[in-house]
C-alpha cells in the first residue's frame, strides 16, 4: 500500500493552491542555484585537497640540496 499517482496529483494540486505557482517557481530556481552552488564547492574542494596532496608528495629541491 504505497503512494498512488492518484495521491501525489492530489497532493501536487493542493500545494499549487495553497503556494501558487509563481512561488513555486522561485522555489525550485533557489533549490537548483544551491545544488549547482553544492556541486561547485566539493568540485573546487576537491581539486584543492588534491593540489594540497601534490604539493605533499613531490619534495622541494633547494639549490644547497643540489650540491
Amino acid at each position: 500500500m504505497g503512494i498512488s499517482i492518484q495521491h501525489l496529483l492530489l497532493t501536487l494540486i493542493i500545494i499549487i493552491l495553497v503556494f501558487g505557482t509563481k512561488r513555486l517557481k522561485n522555489v525550485g530556481a533557489d533549490l537548483g542555484d544551491a545544488i549547482k552552488g553544492f556541486r561547485k564547492a566539493i568540485k573546487d574542494g576537491t581539486e584543492e585537497q588534491e593540489s594540497k596532496d601534490q604539493n605533499i608528495s613531490e619534495p622541494k629541491v633547494t639549490p644547497k640540496d643540489q650540491d
